[in-house]
């Protein structure tokens, strides 16, 4: 058991939206307590993702590595979380990331936030390491570190089943987040993975969770009710949320498809990543490409829905293999991102291979955009012999060839062999096999990679993958560029125009993934969230004051990752990552040659030294960040 203390507000009273307090784990000392959060803090940074990477700063010292005991695991909710917006039972995930040992945070759809703050929380916080593998459990009699020798070894669909089985407990009276044996074994691109599907992955977080010998973080349906100033109408604008949402042609169409066909779509738009960035064109037979349609996949994998908190968009489903090697494997409808990984991007063009890959990679607990890259990077170097059938332990690395990535999953995700290269993420390997192979890579000099598109194509998420302080994007396509006064139409290929959209834009990702919902609901309606955050806590939050919230969080990330020496040399994408179109429609078009001019318009506009990327102290004055100034 925990020795456990509690620290109350001293008024005892209510702060409208919030649980009002966050549980602080010392897994070394085998103690929690309970802390109370203020008003004050929270009207700075909200919750979820710019609460996290505020603790982190404050509490974590940039120049630890991110597999130290002191560094913390933050698992937050925001606001908004459990009510009845839609995919409110989300959670953000804030670290020091085990890929870039920089500021990592990412977020999880399903019920773990919303069940988090019934049991009286808003957030999670683990520091410390345990001597032997445990796992929490939380619920609304208290906080208990159980032994989890006998989970040791165990896929995550396993884990989930069997702690469920210890409780006595049902799906969906309580969630399990864990780690699978990726996790267990540090790879360095381990997620964090709950309610049989959702993953929080980006920047290693499942490995720093294993280097706390922490296989789980389970939370129980508690009774605990969040205070709302106006529930009412935090109702209607929930539903504005939605009615909005279904208005716009693509939020209709991502509401009844998800995204689990989008690798048809995308193949006729030439913005899917093809065999490592080695050609914009994906060659494949019709016949076989019409099998990764929505309609197709959820049909011959018998789709039975199975949504998130509140949610009644027809995004998730629980599927199952009929036929062949691999039938009665049960899983959660892959993402979008997850069909890319385990079809274009490494070659392989039966769906059914496809979907046991990913498959695979959720159930040992690898984030499945980087896992793309590495085996992409492996079948490169094999067919060029950089790396050979010797190497791999007899392992013929052909593109497509899906049977030996399946087995390279395993091999990367204990550690075994070349696997163990591999596990280290994408630079790492590349550089451990030096030579040509460096130039083969894709990913960003700090050592994130990509999500699933080819960015060559879309030189915003490019430019904001290599220059983000979190490993992954942190603005998007998507974004409030009308609410914001920005052109809604824009030459995708200018330069100045997206490096001056891009600074424009930051901000507005970072808040919302601070309010911890699914962007599927939330779709960047940046006013309708505002008003939703006011109706739960009674403030007088508008779109400018949100802006200043991702924007402060913006600037204490990029302050603490310069401490932690993370500088402006490598806000750059590698050779591969940055490389010129060689084919496909926008063939010839590349961005390294405006990329000098790109960064210094964009730290000039984010109020940055044009030289260093740092936070000028005015910057930082401006957005209440004058304590940080010390550290740069």
């Amino acid at each position: 058991m925990l020795k456990t203390t509690t620290q109350l507000l001293q008024d005892n009273q209510p702060i409208y939206g919030y649980a009002g307090k966050i549980l602080r784990v010392d897994l070394t000392n085998k103690e929690s307590k309970s802390e109370a959060l203020s008003e004050t803090t929270l009207k700075k940074y909200i919750g979820g993702t710019a609460l996290g990477i505020k603790y982190v700063y404050d509490e974590v010292d940039p120049g630890i590595e991110w597999s130290d005991p002191a560094n913390r695991l933050f698992i937050g909710t925001g606001p908004l979380g459990g009510t009845k917006v839609g995919g409110t039972g989300s959670i953000s995930v804030v670290t020091k990331g085990a890929l870039t040992n920089g500021i990592a945070c990412s977020q999880a759809n399903g019920f773990f936030g919303a069940f988090l703050r019934f049991c009286g929380y808003d957030a999670v916080i683990v520091q410390g390491a345990a001597p032997e593998w445990v796992y929490l459990y939380i619920n609304d009699d208290g906080v208990e570190l159980r032994d989890a020798s006998h989970l040791v070894g165990k896929n995550n669909y396993e884990v989930d089943r069997l702690i469920k089985e210890e409780l006595n407990k049902k799906d969906k009276k309580v969630c399990v987040l864990s780690i699978g044996p990726a996790g267990e074994n540090m790879a360095r691109f381990a997620c964090t993975f709950t309610e049989l599907g959702h993953v929080a992955g980006h920047n290693g977080t499942g490995a720093v969770m294993g280097s706390k010998k922490l296989k789980a973080i389970v939370v129980e349906r508690g009774k605990n009710v969040v205070p709302l100033k106006d529930k009412d109408a935090l109702s209607e604008q929930a539903k504005k949320l939605l009615a909005n949402d279904l208005a716009d042609p693509f939020g209709a169409m991502f509401w009844e498809e998800g995204t689990v066909g989008g690798v048809v779509g995308r193949t006729h738009m030439h913005i899917l990543p093809v065999k490592n960035y080695t050609t914009n064109e994906h060659v494949i037979d019709p016949e076989k490409l019409e099998k990764y349609t929505y309609q197709n996949i959820r049909t011959k994998f018998e789709a039975k829905p199975s949504p998130c908190w509140a949610c009644t968009a027809k995004h998730c489903h629980m599927m199952k293999v009929t036929e062949g090697k691999y039938a009665g494997r049960v899983f959660e409808e892959p993402e979008y991102e997850a069909m890319a990984a385990c079809s274009s991007v490494i070659g392989v063009d039966d769906v059914t291979m496809s979907v046991v890959l990913a498959t695979e990679v959720d159930d040992l607990g690898l984030e499945m955009n980087e896992i793309g890259w590495v085996i992409a990077f492996t079948m490169e170097c094999y067919e060029k012999g950089l790396v050979t059938k010797e190497d791999l332990d007899g392992l013929e690395m052909n593109w497509g060839n899906g049977e030996a990535a399946m087995t390279l999953l395993d091999m990367i995700a204990h550690r075994k062999g070349f696997g163990n290269v591999l596990a280290d993420g994408v630079m790492r390997a590349a550089q451990h096999v030096g030579g040509e192979a460096t130039n083969i890579a894709v990913c960003t000099l700090k050592g994130n990679t990509p999500r699933g598109h080819d960015h060559r194509v879309l030189w915003l998420e490019l430019f904001d993958t290599c220059v983000s302080n979190t490993g992954t994007l942190e603005t998007h396509r998507a974004a409030p560029f009308k609410l914001l006064g920005l052109p809604m139409k824009y030459d995708s290929f200018d330069p100045e125009v997206v490096s001056t959209l891009e600074a424009k834009i930051k901000g507005a990702m970072i808040f919302e993934d601070s309010l911890v919902g699914c962007r599927f609901h939330t779709a960047s309606q940046m006013d309708v969230l505002c008003d939703a955050v006011n109706a739960a806590t009674g403030w007088d939050l508008d779109v400018d004051e949100a802006m200043k919230i991702g924007r402060r969080v913006v600037n204490l990330a990029r302050v603490y990752n310069l401490a932690a020496g993370i500088g402006a040399e490598l806000d750059a994408p590698s050779p591969r990552y940055g490389s010129t179109l060689s084919d496909g429609p926008n063939a010839g078009k590349g961005i390294m040659p405006h990329w000098d001019k790109m960064l210094r318009n964009y730290y000039q506009l984010m109020g940055w030294d044009e030289k260093t990327g740092a936070p000028l102290p005015q910057t930082l004055k401006d957005l209440d960040l004058e304590f940080a100034i010390t550290r740069l």
